[in-house]
């Protein structure tokens, strides 16, 4: 059995910075890749970041490219998302996920139960 428990969303003002923190539990973690999704309102779940087994390589999407860090400790079995320079447009529920498939693609074995990220203009 895998749980992810996702922590740090809230209020953020536009121009602000917030840390997701995504913890696994379960066996064999490093075994999978892991990543953050995100679901605006009324809109599809989409990929945000993504870090391999080995901690790398990461990918991102292109709108949070150069404002998004994702980071993997491995003797925690966490993988946070650093978020800087929030934009309204980053208001969403944000979904922590491991995969051994194809993460980017959105092949995901497990999801968190999400986290609500706010951004107010």
């Amino acid at each position: 059995q895998v749980q992810l428990v996702e922590s740090g969303g809230g209020l953020v003002q536009a121009g602000g910075s917030l840390r997701l923190s995504c913890a696994v539990f379960g066996r064999n973690v490093f075994t999978y890749a892991m990543g953050w999704f995100r679901q605006a309102p009324g809109k599809e779940r989409e990929f945000v970041a993504s870090v391999s087994r080995s901690g790398e390589p990461t990918d991102y999407t292109d709108s949070v490219k150069g404002r998004f860090t994702i980071y993997r400790d491995f003797a925690k079995s966490t993988v946070d998302l650093h978020m800087n320079s929030l934009k309204p447009e980053d208001t969403a529920v944000y979904y922590c996920a491991i995969t051994r498939g194809a993460i980017v693609a959105g092949q995901v074995d497990y999801w968190g139960k999400g986290t609500l990220v706010t951004v107010s203009s």
